[in-house]
Order: structure tokens, then C-alpha cells, then sequence
């Protein structure tokens, strides 16, 4: 995200108050970091930090990709609808 919103890691960095070294390692995973740290780094992109539950990830995924979206299966068609005002 970093990258498509061409921002330096040196910019981030001054942003969230981190030495860019600090915030290099994190970026990269060599680094452990608080959850706070995480959110800061969101805010600053312009994106939300959140936590997906496993069993949920691929829909997550899939609604970013935009495969996600489509008609509601559950919902009643207006054929449906339609019959059932004419009863």
C-alpha cells in the first residue's frame, strides 16, 4: 500500500514518529511491533487496520478484489415478490 501510494519509508517514518531503520524492519517483518503502531501506520496511508477472523479471510479477500460483489442469493426475486402480492 506503501508503494501504490508512493509514499517513502523516510515520509511514513516522520509521520508516525519512528526512526526509519525501526520502521523499515517492521515493514519488512524482522521487527515486532505494538497494534498501536499498526494503526498509526494505517491513518497515515489513509486505511483502516483490522483484524479477520480466518474463517472469514477468503470472503474478505475476495470483496477486495471486487469478486465479492454480485446479486443476494437470500433475496427474494421480483418474480417472488410480484406472486405474492397477486395472491
Amino acid at each position: 500500500m506503501r508503494r501504490q501510494r508512493k509514499i517513502t519509508i523516510a515520509d511514513l517514518s516522520r509521520v508516525v514518529g519512528m526512526a526509519a531503520q525501526n520502521l523499515s524492519a517492521i515493514l519488512q517483518g524482522k521487527k515486532d511491533s505494538r497494534a498501536s503502531t499498526f494503526e498509526s501506520l494505517a491513518a497515515a496511508m489513509e486505511a483502516e487496520w483490522v483484524l479477520v477472523p480466518k474463517e472469514r479471510l477468503m470472503e474478505v479477500r475476495q470483496i477486495l478484489e471486487g469478486k465479492g460483489s454480485g446479486p443476494d442469493r437470500a433475496a427474494r426475486s421480483s418474480l417472488d415478490v410480484f406472486l405474492s402480492h397477486h395472491e
